[in-house]
């Protein structure tokens, strides 16, 4: 019989069994999981990207503006 493999929480570092039955995985709690998600929507937790590559992500979908 294979052991059940743990993870550390990714907010609180709590042990967690990675299993079918822990709806919260990786986390160890809904309270754990809501802390994430709001360190995302506060922009607390970012992806890295360069200065310019929203500028080149998004360039194509505005026109061009003319400076007169």
């Amino acid at each position: 019989m294979s052991q059940t493999p743990t993870v550390d929480c990714p907010t609180c570092g709590a042990p967690v069994e990675w299993s079918p039955e822990n709806t919260f995985r990786p986390f160890c709690s809904d309270r754990c999981k809501l802390i994430d998600l709001g360190a995302w929507a506060s922009e607390e937790h970012k992806i890295p990207v360069s200065p310019d590559a929203e500028d080149e992500l998004f360039s194509e979908d505005f026109e061009p503006r003319s400076h007169h």
